[in-house]
Protein backbone atom coordinates (compact mmCIF):
# COMPACT_ATOMS: atom_id res chain seq x y z
CA UNK A 1 0.00 0.00 0.00
CA UNK A 2 1.76 3.27 -1.00
CA UNK A 3 1.76 6.46 0.85
CA UNK A 4 2.14 7.89 -2.25
CA UNK A 5 -0.97 6.47 -3.73
CA UNK A 6 -2.85 8.21 -0.75
CA UNK A 7 -1.10 11.93 -1.13
CA UNK A 8 -1.73 11.47 -4.74
CA UNK A 9 -5.03 11.18 -3.91
CA UNK A 10 -5.77 13.27 -1.39
CA UNK A 11 -4.80 16.26 -3.41
CA UNK A 12 -6.98 15.17 -6.39
CA UNK A 13 -9.87 15.50 -3.92
CA UNK A 14 -9.01 18.62 -2.23
CA UNK A 15 -9.23 20.33 -5.63
CA UNK A 16 -12.43 18.93 -6.54
CA UNK A 17 -14.09 19.43 -2.61
CA UNK A 18 -17.28 21.27 -2.88
CA UNK A 19 -16.88 24.87 -1.52
CA UNK A 20 -18.48 25.48 1.96
CA UNK A 21 -21.28 27.85 1.52
CA UNK A 22 -22.04 26.39 -1.99
CA UNK A 23 -25.77 25.92 -3.25
CA UNK A 24 -27.62 22.18 -3.78
CA UNK A 25 -27.57 22.73 -7.58
CA UNK A 26 -23.48 23.57 -7.69
CA UNK A 27 -23.13 20.40 -5.50
CA UNK A 28 -24.92 18.29 -7.72
CA UNK A 29 -23.44 19.56 -10.92
CA UNK A 30 -20.13 19.36 -9.28
CA UNK A 31 -20.40 15.78 -8.42
CA UNK A 32 -21.83 15.10 -11.71
CA UNK A 33 -18.72 16.13 -12.85
CA UNK A 34 -16.43 13.94 -10.76
CA UNK A 35 -18.55 10.88 -10.97
CA UNK A 36 -18.82 11.07 -14.60
CA UNK A 37 -14.93 11.66 -15.25
CA UNK A 38 -14.62 8.08 -14.11
CA UNK A 39 -16.25 5.80 -17.14
CA UNK A 40 -17.37 2.47 -16.36
CA UNK A 41 -15.52 -0.92 -17.32
CA UNK A 42 -16.35 -2.06 -20.90
CA UNK A 43 -17.58 -5.74 -19.49
CA UNK A 44 -20.23 -3.20 -17.29
CA UNK A 45 -23.95 -2.79 -18.36
CA UNK A 46 -26.52 -0.56 -17.72
CA UNK A 47 -30.28 -0.12 -17.97
CA UNK A 48 -32.61 1.13 -16.41
CA UNK A 49 -35.49 -0.34 -14.71
CA UNK A 50 -37.92 0.14 -11.73
CA UNK A 51 -38.66 -2.19 -8.42
CA UNK A 52 -41.88 -1.44 -6.80
CA UNK A 53 -42.23 1.57 -8.67
CA UNK A 54 -38.96 3.61 -8.09
CA UNK A 55 -36.35 4.11 -10.76
CA UNK A 56 -33.36 1.79 -10.19
CA UNK A 57 -30.29 1.23 -12.54
CA UNK A 58 -29.62 -2.74 -13.52
CA UNK A 59 -25.81 -3.59 -13.40
CA UNK A 60 -24.68 -6.55 -14.67
CA UNK A 61 -21.25 -7.61 -15.43
CA UNK A 62 -20.10 -9.89 -18.55
CA UNK A 63 -18.97 -13.23 -17.55
CA UNK A 64 -20.57 -13.04 -14.36
CA UNK A 65 -23.65 -15.30 -14.09
CA UNK A 66 -25.97 -13.53 -11.64
CA UNK A 67 -26.70 -16.03 -8.75
CA UNK A 68 -27.90 -13.79 -6.41
CA UNK A 69 -28.67 -10.01 -6.05
CA UNK A 70 -27.04 -6.78 -4.86
CA UNK A 71 -29.79 -4.20 -3.65
CA UNK A 72 -27.15 -1.00 -3.66
CA UNK A 73 -28.13 2.46 -2.65
CA UNK A 74 -25.97 5.48 -3.53
CA UNK A 75 -24.31 7.72 -1.21
CA UNK A 76 -24.90 11.63 -1.78
CA UNK A 77 -25.83 13.10 2.07
CA UNK A 78 -29.53 12.38 0.76
CA UNK A 79 -29.55 15.21 -1.64
CA UNK A 80 -26.78 14.66 -4.02
CA UNK A 81 -26.18 11.75 -6.74
CA UNK A 82 -28.21 9.02 -8.37
CA UNK A 83 -28.32 5.22 -9.02
CA UNK A 84 -26.53 5.92 -12.28
CA UNK A 85 -23.53 7.22 -10.90
CA UNK A 86 -23.20 4.20 -8.15
CA UNK A 87 -22.86 1.89 -11.21
CA UNK A 88 -19.46 1.25 -11.08
CA UNK A 89 -19.18 0.76 -7.00
CA UNK A 90 -22.26 -1.26 -7.18
CA UNK A 91 -20.55 -4.00 -10.33
CA UNK A 92 -17.54 -4.14 -8.01
CA UNK A 93 -19.81 -5.98 -5.35
CA UNK A 94 -21.67 -7.79 -7.67
CA UNK A 95 -18.91 -9.11 -9.74
CA UNK A 96 -17.95 -10.09 -6.40
CA UNK A 97 -20.87 -12.07 -5.21
CA UNK A 98 -21.82 -13.56 -8.84
CA UNK A 99 -24.89 -11.22 -8.11
CA UNK A 100 -26.89 -8.43 -10.10
CA UNK A 101 -27.02 -5.33 -8.96
CA UNK A 102 -29.88 -3.07 -8.42
CA UNK A 103 -28.95 0.64 -7.62
CA UNK A 104 -32.03 2.13 -6.41
CA UNK A 105 -32.59 5.80 -7.58
CA UNK A 106 -34.52 6.77 -4.43
CA UNK A 107 -36.34 10.49 -4.15
CA UNK A 108 -34.07 13.28 -3.04
CA UNK A 109 -34.44 15.90 -0.92
CA UNK A 110 -34.53 18.80 -0.46
CA UNK A 111 -37.13 18.43 -2.91
CA UNK A 112 -38.19 15.20 -1.66
CA UNK A 113 -37.30 15.00 2.46
CA UNK A 114 -37.21 12.33 5.08
CA UNK A 115 -38.99 9.80 4.33
CA UNK A 116 -39.09 9.55 0.85
CA UNK A 117 -35.21 8.09 0.74
CA UNK A 118 -36.81 5.43 3.44
CA UNK A 119 -39.39 4.44 1.80
CA UNK A 120 -38.73 4.03 -1.49
CA UNK A 121 -35.60 2.07 -0.30
CA UNK A 122 -37.72 -0.73 1.46
CA UNK A 123 -40.39 -0.46 -1.40
CA UNK A 124 -37.35 -1.56 -3.87
CA UNK A 125 -36.62 -4.52 -1.20
CA UNK A 126 -40.66 -5.32 -0.78
CA UNK A 127 -40.17 -5.73 -4.76
CA UNK A 128 -37.47 -7.62 -5.09
CA UNK A 129 -39.12 -10.11 -2.42
CA UNK A 130 -42.38 -9.68 -4.31
CA UNK A 131 -40.81 -10.84 -7.61
CA UNK A 132 -39.43 -14.27 -5.67
CA UNK A 133 -35.87 -13.68 -5.37
CA UNK A 134 -35.00 -15.21 -1.46
CA UNK A 135 -33.57 -13.54 0.86
CA UNK A 136 -31.07 -15.62 1.30
CA UNK A 137 -30.03 -14.46 -2.20
CA UNK A 138 -29.86 -10.80 -1.37
CA UNK A 139 -27.56 -8.51 -0.14
CA UNK A 140 -27.73 -4.69 0.71
CA UNK A 141 -24.73 -2.55 -0.19
CA UNK A 142 -23.88 1.23 -0.19
CA UNK A 143 -21.69 4.40 0.61
CA UNK A 144 -21.77 6.91 2.68
CA UNK A 145 -25.73 8.50 2.86
CA UNK A 146 -26.09 4.89 1.55
CA UNK A 147 -24.69 3.29 3.56
CA UNK A 148 -27.15 4.79 6.22
CA UNK A 149 -29.71 3.78 3.93
CA UNK A 150 -29.06 0.37 4.19
CA UNK A 151 -28.76 0.17 7.43
CA UNK A 152 -31.89 2.06 8.24
CA UNK A 153 -33.54 -0.47 5.44
CA UNK A 154 -32.51 -3.31 7.48
CA UNK A 155 -34.26 -2.04 10.85
CA UNK A 156 -37.42 -1.28 8.54
CA UNK A 157 -37.78 -4.20 7.04
CA UNK A 158 -37.40 -6.05 10.32
CA UNK A 159 -40.35 -3.91 12.27
CA UNK A 160 -42.16 -4.79 8.88
CA UNK A 161 -41.79 -8.46 9.80
CA UNK A 162 -40.30 -8.79 6.28
CA UNK A 163 -37.47 -11.52 5.65
CA UNK A 164 -34.47 -10.10 6.19
CA UNK A 165 -31.25 -10.40 3.63
CA UNK A 166 -28.19 -12.28 4.14
CA UNK A 167 -26.20 -9.68 4.92
CA UNK A 168 -25.09 -6.08 4.55
CA UNK A 169 -21.91 -4.21 3.23
CA UNK A 170 -21.77 -0.25 3.88
CA UNK A 171 -18.85 1.89 3.04
CA UNK A 172 -18.05 4.88 5.26
CA UNK A 173 -21.50 4.64 6.46
CA UNK A 174 -23.41 8.51 7.64
CA UNK A 175 -25.10 7.30 10.46
CA UNK A 176 -25.54 9.97 12.80
CA UNK A 177 -27.04 13.00 11.35
CA UNK A 178 -26.53 14.84 14.62
CA UNK A 179 -23.01 14.84 13.74
CA UNK A 180 -21.95 14.15 17.12
CA UNK A 181 -19.42 12.04 16.34
CA UNK A 182 -16.43 13.28 17.71
CA UNK A 183 -14.22 12.51 14.16
CA UNK A 184 -16.49 15.27 12.83
CA UNK A 185 -14.36 17.98 14.17
CA UNK A 186 -10.79 15.55 15.07
CA UNK A 187 -10.83 14.71 11.78
CA UNK A 188 -11.34 17.74 9.57
CA UNK A 189 -8.08 18.49 8.55
CA UNK A 190 -7.46 14.93 7.38
CA UNK A 191 -10.66 14.23 5.49
CA UNK A 192 -10.33 16.37 2.35
CA UNK A 193 -13.36 16.21 1.27
CA UNK A 194 -16.24 16.85 3.69
CA UNK A 195 -16.65 19.05 7.10
CA UNK A 196 -19.44 19.93 9.64
CA UNK A 197 -19.81 23.29 7.29
CA UNK A 198 -20.94 20.92 4.79
CA UNK A 199 -22.95 18.57 6.23
CA UNK A 200 -25.17 20.97 8.23
CA UNK A 201 -26.94 22.57 5.49
CA UNK A 202 -27.76 19.39 4.08
CA UNK A 203 -29.06 17.73 7.17
CA UNK A 204 -31.69 20.15 7.49
CA UNK A 205 -32.41 19.92 3.61
CA UNK A 206 -33.09 16.25 4.44
CA UNK A 207 -34.88 16.47 7.94
CA UNK A 208 -37.24 19.39 6.97
CA UNK A 209 -37.83 20.03 11.15
CA UNK A 210 -37.76 16.38 11.60
CA UNK A 211 -35.74 14.88 14.71
CA UNK A 212 -32.32 14.06 13.25
CA UNK A 213 -31.93 11.30 16.20
CA UNK A 214 -34.70 9.57 14.67
CA UNK A 215 -33.68 5.55 14.30
CA UNK A 216 -34.45 5.66 10.57
CA UNK A 217 -32.58 8.66 10.10
CA UNK A 218 -29.48 8.03 11.82
CA UNK A 219 -29.51 4.39 12.30
CA UNK A 220 -26.65 4.79 14.77
CA UNK A 221 -29.47 5.13 17.22
CA UNK A 222 -31.58 2.53 15.98
CA UNK A 223 -32.63 -0.79 18.09
CA UNK A 224 -30.26 -3.48 15.35
CA UNK A 225 -31.00 -6.49 17.42
CA UNK A 226 -31.67 -9.45 14.78
CA UNK A 227 -30.46 -8.08 11.67
CA UNK A 228 -27.97 -9.90 9.56
CA UNK A 229 -24.06 -9.84 9.66
CA UNK A 230 -22.69 -6.52 8.53
CA UNK A 231 -19.33 -5.63 7.25
CA UNK A 232 -18.22 -1.84 7.53
CA UNK A 233 -15.23 -0.16 5.72
CA UNK A 234 -14.46 3.35 6.78
CA UNK A 235 -10.83 5.00 6.30
CA UNK A 236 -9.39 6.81 9.11
CA UNK A 237 -8.73 10.25 7.06
CA UNK A 238 -12.70 11.21 7.29
CA UNK A 239 -14.93 12.96 9.32
CA UNK A 240 -17.54 9.68 9.32
CA UNK A 241 -14.82 7.51 10.87
CA UNK A 242 -17.05 7.62 14.15
CA UNK A 243 -20.22 7.38 12.26
CA UNK A 244 -18.90 3.64 11.34
CA UNK A 245 -17.13 2.86 14.85
CA UNK A 246 -20.19 3.73 16.88
CA UNK A 247 -22.57 1.61 14.42
CA UNK A 248 -20.57 -1.45 14.94
CA UNK A 249 -20.15 -0.83 18.99
CA UNK A 250 -23.78 -0.26 18.53
CA UNK A 251 -24.59 -3.74 16.40
CA UNK A 252 -22.34 -6.01 18.63
CA UNK A 253 -24.17 -5.01 21.89
CA UNK A 254 -27.00 -6.32 19.86
CA UNK A 255 -25.45 -9.52 19.40
CA UNK A 256 -25.29 -8.24 15.65
CA UNK A 257 -22.61 -10.46 13.69
CA UNK A 258 -20.03 -7.32 12.75
CA UNK A 259 -17.00 -6.55 11.32
CA UNK A 260 -15.71 -3.03 11.47
CA UNK A 261 -12.73 -2.82 9.00
CA UNK A 262 -10.77 0.42 9.36
CA UNK A 263 -8.21 0.95 6.69
CA UNK A 264 -5.64 4.03 7.98
CA UNK A 265 -4.53 7.06 5.46
CA UNK A 266 -7.34 6.89 3.23
CA UNK A 267 -10.43 8.99 2.68
CA UNK A 268 -14.05 8.51 2.70
CA UNK A 269 -15.52 6.14 0.41
CA UNK A 270 -11.79 5.11 -1.03
CA UNK A 271 -13.24 1.92 -2.47
CA UNK A 272 -14.50 4.19 -5.54
CA UNK A 273 -10.73 4.72 -6.11
CA UNK A 274 -9.46 1.64 -7.50
CA UNK A 275 -7.77 3.11 -10.23
CA UNK A 276 -5.58 5.42 -7.90
CA UNK A 277 -5.81 3.48 -4.67
CA UNK A 278 -4.24 -0.45 -4.02
CA UNK A 279 -6.21 -0.19 -0.89
CA UNK A 280 -9.87 0.09 -2.60
CA UNK A 281 -9.11 -3.47 -4.36
CA UNK A 282 -8.11 -5.04 -1.37
CA UNK A 283 -11.11 -3.77 0.40
CA UNK A 284 -13.46 -4.53 -1.79
CA UNK A 285 -12.07 -8.19 -2.11
CA UNK A 286 -12.42 -8.75 1.79
CA UNK A 287 -16.47 -7.62 1.40
CA UNK A 288 -16.49 -9.79 -1.76
CA UNK A 289 -15.30 -13.19 0.29
CA UNK A 290 -17.71 -11.73 3.76
CA UNK A 291 -21.22 -11.26 1.56
CA UNK A 292 -20.19 -14.50 -0.50
CA UNK A 293 -19.47 -16.62 2.51
CA UNK A 294 -23.03 -15.65 3.79
CA UNK A 295 -24.96 -16.13 0.95
CA UNK A 296 -26.42 -19.53 -0.18
CA UNK A 297 -25.36 -21.68 -3.06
Amino acid sequence: MSTEQQQTLDAILRQSAFPVGSTVEEQRRRLHELTSAQPLPPEVTVKSGTLGGVPVAEITVDGVEPRHVVLYFHGGVYVLGDAFSAAGLASQVGRRTSAKAFSVDYRLAPEHPYPAAVDDALAAYEALLGEGVAASDIVFAGESAGGGLAVATLVNARDHGLPLPAAAYVMSPYTDLTLAGPSIDTKRDADPLLNRELLAPRVTDYTAGQDPALALISPVFADLSGLPPLVIQVGTHEVLLDDAVRLAQRAAAADVEVTLDVTPGVPHVFQAYGPLLDEATAALDRAGRFLTARLTG
